[in-house]
């Protein structure tokens, strides 16, 4: 492709998306930049205040939990408060507790409040995902979503290489420079965005009070189905981070080797995101997972074979390739499926499947890896891959057409967003 290709592809793709969109991204992007924590969080337990590596497990596992328990949460406080409010609650939540975290010393006070960062922290993706796909017309909404994922990652990638010379001078100043960024993200929600929850017509009110409520959401079963599936892929996309550095350092790799095998990841996303979206926008969403999920289950099982530093970054080139493509169409597809005044608590199930992932996940590969050895689990990781693929293949026949409103939605009327004074 020509550089001049190159830069018409990159302004179609950036192009026609709402300025409210672009204010919510640069948030993420914001928030991805200083997300300092997660990267040293381990070393600085042992390291920093000489706690063993077993209680940096459990501080990581509480981190997790938290996130679980508020999903749910979160997409339930975007549907009845509204997305805004949801935004600013959590990120200023998250602020505090990050500031407190780099404080606090004693074992069980670390405990309880990481538990709270990663509960805050998890509170806002609902809102996040639900108030995109508010303010994107359904035919973009995929590239938007790729879009902010590419932010996401662009972010971490950055604050990955900084969170080492951060931690060099002062662990607690990565504390406080995450909680200062989160700040910076609740300043931009209250000063430029606008809240684009759909308020509902009098007619609406009466015919589906308590259509979307959390009951409704587990009842709606071909929904739960791709939240089982999420669920899978979730787990074999941890291995990633989970595994992979377990088993190089089992087979005599260095945390440097690791380091460069997995920096393929996050340099992949970053270049290829933009024009795999130009490539993906518009093709059929069950062929996309179909694939994505084949191809992320059979990386991760090639990586049995790996032998040098090289093979384990073409693996990582091989899922992180699914990852690109799985990752906005999901999201995509969940808002498909979403009824219109739902869609809070429809991305919070979602967001679920992926919290409990993150717990299964580095409980599951300790247990296999100990008892059965790392080539089981890569076989184990191509199997669920091929499983998620069925899966999608079977659930998503008959796929309702447009951005997947409810029948009610449909013909009461269309919606106006519920816009108010930033």
């Amino acid at each position: 492709m020509s550089v001049a290709a190159l830069r018409r592809a990159s302004r179609e793709t950036l192009s026609g998306l709402p300025r409210e969109f672009w204010w919510l991204w640069t948030s993420t992007l914001v928030n991805r930049l200083g997300a300092f924590v997660a990267t040293f969080m381990a070393l600085y337990l042992t390291l920093d205040r000489g706690y063993s590596a077993s209680f940096a497990g459990l501080v990581a596992a509480l981190h997790g939990l938290g996130g679980v328990v508020s999903s749910l949460g979160g997409g339930v406080m975007a549907d009845r408060i509204g997305r805004r409010p949801t935004l600013l609650f959590a990120q200023t939540s998250t602020a505090l507790s990050v500031a407190v975290l780099g404080f606090v010393t004693g074992p069980w006070a670390i405990a309880g409040v990481a538990f709270l960062v990663g509960a805050a922290s998890s509170a806002s993706r609902p809102a996040v995902q639900a108030m995109m796909a508010d303010i994107v017309r359904p035919e973009d909404r995929v590239r938007a979503f790729s879009l902010n994922y590419w932010a996401i990652n662009l972010g971490f990638a950055v604050s990955s290489m900084a969170a080492g010379f951060v931690a060099e001078v002062s662990y607690r100043a990565g504390f406080l420079i995450e909680a200062g960024m989160t700040l910076v993200c609740a300043v931009v929600v209250f000063l430029k965005l606008p809240e684009s929850r759909p308020r509902r017509q009098e007619g609406e009110r009466s015919a589906d009070k308590g259509s979307v409520g959390l009951g409704a959401v587990l009842r709606d079963t071909r929904f739960m189905g791709v939240v089982g599936l999420s669920f899978l892929i979730a787990v074999i996309f941890q291995q990633g981070s989970v595994a992979l550095p377990v088993a190089m350092g089992a087979a005599g790799f260095t945390p440097a080797d690791y380091g460069m095998a997995i920096a393929v990841n996050g340099v992949l996303i970053v270049v290829l995101q933009i024009p795999v979206t130009r490539f993906i926008e518009h093709r059929d969403p069950r062929r996309l997972l179909v694939v994505s999920s084949a191809l992320a289950g059979y990386g991760f099982g090639l990586t049995a074979f790996a032998g040098s530093v090289g093979v384990f970054a073409l693996t990582v080139c091989v899922w992180t390739l699914a990852e690109i493509v799985n990752a906005p169409t999901q999201t995509g597809l969940v808002v498909r499926l979403s009824p219109t005044h739902g869609r809070g608590r429809y991305q919070g199930m979602y967001t679920l499947s992926w919290a409990v992932g993150s717990l299964v996940a580095p409980l599951m590969s300790g247990f296999v890896i100990d008892r059965f050895g790392a080539e089981w689990l890569w076989g184990m990781c191509a199997v669920v891959g091929t499983v998620a693929a069925a899966g999608y293949a079977l659930l998503m026949r008959h796929l309702p057409d447009g951005d997947g409103a409810a029948p009610a939605d449909r013909t009461a009327g269309a919606s106006k967003p519920e816009v108010s004074a930033a």
